[in-house]
């Protein structure tokens, strides 16, 4: 019994978070209050003292190579964060891969994306559309999971682009996105570098390789507290059916 309420709690608090996002706030807060207007000090630094520079390096050239990159970086924001990182799953050219924003709570303590309640609804989503787990190339935007689940602008900018360059890689032959957040930072209306829609009316997710076909719907978890968005959803997902080469 016990279980079932934190994990009601759980949703009900990713819920919340959600809700949110939408209105636009995408960073942590703070209890004290913030004078936005006031002037920013310059950063005073000793004579001949040099700015921190990135190390240069080769971009991966295969997904082996990102996967390794992308948890030895010290730059990625997930190295600042508790907790093991989770990677992608999957193999390359996968008829579908799928990205969800960042681990819940009960991924985190699993080691794996989208468990418990949230990932029994997504595997039955997965089979709806004729597809199961080993089938489908499994990503997130974040590899962790950051305290209270926020991020501030510029991470979610760097997930964007870094997964741009993880899509090319993965080679998938569509994309489906999972949640508000990893919609907005994937497939942004005001981004001149999406396009609105390919031929089969899909949108367009451009990356370092080319472009790929994507269709976005909602998280598992929101599903969960909102079961009234599950019909748009398997619109989305019936559209994904028509669409995605077997």
């Amino acid at each position: 019994m016990r279980g079932s309420v934190q994990d009601d709690m759980a949703a009900a608090a990713d819920a919340f978070v959600a809700w949110w996002a939408l209105a636009g706030v995408d960073s942590a807060t703070d209890e004290a209050a913030v004078n936005w207007l006031r002037a920013v000090p310059a950063q005073i630094r000793r004579a001949g003292e040099r700015l921190p520079v990135a190390p240069a390096q080769d971009d991966p050239s295969t997904l082996a190579e990102f996967h390794r990159w992308i948890v030895s970086d010290p730059a990625q924001p997930e190295r600042r964060w508790p907790g093991s990182p989770i990677l992608p799953s999957g193999p390359v050219n996968a008829p579908l891969m799928i990205v969800t924003d960042m681990p819940d709570t009960a991924d985190v303590a699993a080691g794996a994306l989208l468990v418990d309640r949230a990932g029994a609804l997504f595997d039955a989503m997965l089979r709806a559309i004729g597809f199961q787990r080993p089938d489908i190339y499994l990503a997130s935007l974040f590899l962790s999971r950051p305290p209270g689940g926020m991020v501030e602008a510029a991470e979610l900018d760097h997930a964007a682009t870094r997964m741009a360059a993880h899509v090319a890689l993965a080679a998938p032959r569509r994309l489906l996105i999972l949640g508000d957040r990893t919609v907005r930072a994937l497939l942004p209306t005001n981004d001149d570098r999406i396009g609105m829609a390919d031929a089969d009316g899909l949108r367009v997710f451009n990356h370092k390789g080319g472009n790929v076909s994507a269709v976005a719907t909602f998280h598992p978890r929101l599903l969960l507290t909102q079961p009234a968005a599950k019909a748009e959803c398997w619109r989305v997902l019936q559209r994904l059916i028509e669409e995605t080469p077997q």
